[in-house]
């Protein structure tokens, strides 16, 4: 609220210092009035105002999407740790700046009913006149003249020669309506009554009001008998602020000097073209006030994970994936049993690659076949495992073979592993809880250390810190192999209720220890406590349902009575994007998915790279979900750069809105998981390509990305076409082709390969039309020299052009070797 008022003030300010400096000296009074009138509006609008960019939008053609990369597959991607039902603390209490406010607001309001009060009086006690629309009251024993909606007050005492003119002034207010403008800026006089910007809107209006009537009046007059009525008068004015008074001491002399004024040229009507990049300033201020916050949190949020290797955070999404499927079929028990090798041989042999390669390299996967995937080429390229990477794949792999935790393998992680409520055995047991059933169990822990929260949270801390409002603290926290509470972290908007959640957590008494497979392990919990302060009477409860708590689910294991998402993989009618509403299930997923890829494509900043230094393969990781009114929500997303996540999810949530998916007829919520990978040029890692040749500013050199070259390299069967773009897609197919006719596809019988290979290489077209390889990547050395060997034989090509000189054009290859069994 306090960060509102000052930007509402502080817009207030930057206007009517534009409305003194540059406008109020010209004499086109009505663009003068709909300037102020405008300008109070727009700041009290403006601060709600949040655009998510400024940026341009990067043309299709400088990014280009390889058909193999797909992206949208499904994740629900849930957290290890339960989240027990949400503790809601309420106080009720009123700030000393509040009872201010509210005084002052009501002092100003009784204020406006005594001047309205007045003008009734006035009304009532002296003579009437109907005259059309207008009502003439005669003042008794008075010299004043104002105007008040269609009441025009006329003072007794007034020469009979100038009451004429003061009513052609005082009809000019009627007829314009200026009571309006007034009672507008008195209305907001009430509500913000410490804004001092107000009080001088108001009077500039009021000013204005005078010389739009005044330049009415003397056309009908000459203007020194008017000057002549203006100084004789006595001065006798009600002072009211929200009439127009035609005899008014302070604005005589100004009303003169604008009587006096030419009119202004039709040059000076620019000067209100101010408006736009003042109003355009305040967007991005606005906006970015929204977006550093929005980083600030990111950026805390993200600090203890980016301290993460990759592989580490591959193996934990591993783990997530099979608390959120809570058992593994075959396949993926095969691949966790490779894991399982790679431990226990510390390296990879000829066997162990062979068995890695074919698992990897099956077409059809799961989620957590997929992941796991993904953790074997994460070794492959390291080479090898830190202390913390292999402690990391111990702690998941102790879960799931067979007898993880009387393996001697695993003596030195047993102390450090952490089960997930979702698939432990037996939960721990609170005190009192002893003899109920293991889901009564579950509830019972939940309401306990709920209800012990409340009991021993201070809420005094409200009335210390000047809290008000909703205040939600995130608390972290595990029960170790004695049961006692250990690890607690939280996080609050304030520093004292983190250090008073964590107290409270401490005191919490020690339970029965959790155990799988007859051992005594670590459970990790996660509690959120909302903290309400002042009298706000919304219910802001908050129910979060502990995974496996209910009972009706469906073969998914999903609760149909509650909220429920269903993943991509198995939902019976997926999403649908807009045009995808033709065919059934499969081409449904597979439209969306192209839809999905293809909007990233289009929308996706590709200057990030240049802004923030960045170079090399960069892997964004993106969830989001599609809930039953088709709307995005939910969107988080990981990165090496705080940037990258940022504009992952500005592009997400610009998503149109979805027909919802549905699960056995009732709409539901479907999680998403999006990765997409940002090359960059100078890359060591290309076997994954998804944004690709991204055109570099800070490039100085003479080398240019095939997509934005003005005329792109050609080969020369394609130099008698006749468009740019006929000649570009001739030379990309002559190169496929060419080397789809000369790979040797014998290698396959010599190396011992089966299945799909996927073979990167970067190459430039120099100005002198030669190939030269820039760097290539291939799961065996022998692919990437028989495919660098074949570019070499690429017959030399005419040059590209850049401003009509000859330049080195940057071009990226990927080759697919598909080997049958």
């Amino acid at each position: 609220m306090i960060h509102y008022i000052l930007q509402t003030v502080a817009f207030q300010l930057i206007f009517l210092l534009a409305y003194d400096v540059f406008l109020k000296r010209d004499t086109f009074f009505k663009w003068n009035r709909l300037y102020l009138l405008a300008t109070a509006m727009l700041s009290l609008i403006l601060p709600f105002i949040k655009l998510e960019s400024f940026k341009k939008v990067v043309p299709q053609n400088y990014i280009i999407t390889l058909p193999e990369v797909v992206l949208g597959q499904s994740d629900a991607n849930a957290n290890n740790t339960v989240a027990l039902n949400a503790v809601v603390l309420k106080q009720h209490s009123v700030q000393v700046w509040e009872l201010v406010f509210y005084i002052g607001l009501i002092i100003a309001f009784l204020l406006f009913l005594y001047k309205i009060f007045k003008i009734a009086a006035l009304v009532v006690k002296n003579p009437k006149q109907s005259v059309g629309n207008i009502v003439l009251v005669e003042l008794l024993n008075s010299t004043a003249a104002f105007s008040f909606f269609h009441y025009i007050f006329l003072g007794e005492k007034l020469k009979a020669e100038d009451k004429e003119t003061i009513l052609k002034h005082e009809l000019i207010h009627t007829q314009q309506k200026h009571t309006f403008d007034l009672l507008f800026f008195e209305v907001l006089r009430i509500v913000f009554w410490f804004n001092p910007f107000v009080y001088i809107y108001q009077s500039r209006m009021a000013t204005l009001h005078e010389f739009i009537a005044d330049a009415h009046a003397v056309k009908h007059q000459n203007k020194a008998q008017y000057y002549q009525n203006l100084l004789a008068e006595v001065f006798e004015t009600k002072n009211i602020s929200f009439i127009n008074t035609f005899f008014k001491q302070s604005l005589i002399k100004k009303r003169i000097v604008m009587l006096s004024k030419t009119k202004s040229k039709q040059i000076n009507l620019l000067k209100y073209a101010l408006l736009i990049p003042l109003v355009f300033g305040m967007l991005v201020y606005t906006s970015c006030t929204q977006t550093l916050n929005a980083q600030n949190k990111k950026n805390n949020t993200n600090t203890e994970q980016k301290k993460e290797s990759p592989l580490v955070k591959k193996i934990k999404a591993v783990k997530e994936q099979i608390a959120v499927q809570g058992h593994v079929n075959k396949e993926e028990e095969k691949g966790l049993s490779l894991l399982l090798d790679i431990v226990k041989e510390e390296t990879f042999n000829a066997n162990l690659v062979e068995e890695v390669l074919r698992f990897t390299n099956q077409e059809s996967k799961s989620e957590l076949v997929e992941k796991i995937s993904a953790v074997f080429e994460q070794i492959q390229v390291q080479g090898n495992l830190n202390d913390a990477e292999e402690k990391e794949l111990k702690n998941l792999l102790v879960l799931t073979s067979d007898d993880g935790l009387n393996n001697p393998l695993f003596a030195d992680v047993l102390n450090d592993v952490e089960v997930p409520f979702a698939v432990i055995d037996q939960v721990p047991i609170y005190p009192g809880c002893e003899d109920l059933t293991s889901e009564e169990q579950k509830k019972c822990i939940s309401e306990n250390i709920s209800k012990h929260v409340q009991r021993n949270f201070n809420t005094g801390l409200a009335n210390t810190l000047g809290l008000t409002g909703r205040q939600r603290i995130n608390v972290i926290f595990k029960i170790d192999t004695e049961g006692q509470i250990k690890g607690i972290r939280s996080r609050a908007p304030h520093p004292d209720l983190e250090a008073e959640a964590i107290r409270v957590i401490k005191t919490l008494p020690k339970m029965i220890p959790g155990k799988q497979k007859g051992k005594a392990v670590t459970v990790p919990y996660s509690l959120p406590i909302i903290f309400q302060v002042a009298d706000k009477t919304a219910d802001d409860k908050t129910k979060t349902v502990a995974y496996q708590e209910n009972k009706k689910k469906d073969i998914f294991g999903v609760n149909m009575e509650e909220d429920i998402e269903v993943p991509f993989a198995v939902i019976e009618h997926v999403p649908v994007y807009p045009g995808c509403e033709e065919g059934n299930n499969a081409e449904k997923k597979k439209c969306m998915s192209e839809k999905i890829s293809n909007f990233v494509a289009e929308n996706f900043n590709t200057k990030i790279a240049d802004a923030n230094n960045l170079s090399g393969r960069q892997r964004i990781n993106v969830i989001f979900k599609i809930d039953k009114e088709g709307h995005i929500t939910g969107v988080r997303s990981r990165a090496a750069h705080p940037a990258l996540e940022a504009e992952a999810i500005r592009v997400i949530s610009a998503l149109p809105k979805m027909k919802p998916g549905v699960q056995r007829g009732k709409a539901v919520t479907v999680p998403y998981s999006l990765p997409i990978i940002f090359e960059v040029e100078d890359t060591e890692m290309l076997d994954e390509v998804t944004v690709n040749n991204a055109p570099d500013a800070s490039n100085t050199s003479n080398e240019l990305p095939f997509a934005i070259v003005d005329k792109a390299p050609m080969l020369p069967v394609c130099k008698s076409l006749k468009t740019e773009k006929e000649k570009r897609t001739c030379t990309s197919r002559g190169i496929s082709e060419y080397v789809n006719k000369n790979f040797n596809t014998n290698l396959a019988s010599q190396l011992g390969l089966k299945g799909r290979q996927s073979i990167n290489v970067v190459f430039k077209i120099t100005k002198k039309g030669k190939i030269e390889i820039e760097k290539s990547r291939a799961p065996h050395p022998d692919l990437e020299a028989e495919a660098i060997r074949v570019l070499k034989s690429i017959p030399k090509m005419i040059p590209g052009k850049q401003g009509g000189k000859k330049v080195d054009v940057i071009y990226s290859l990927p080759i697919i070797f598909q080997v049958n069994e």
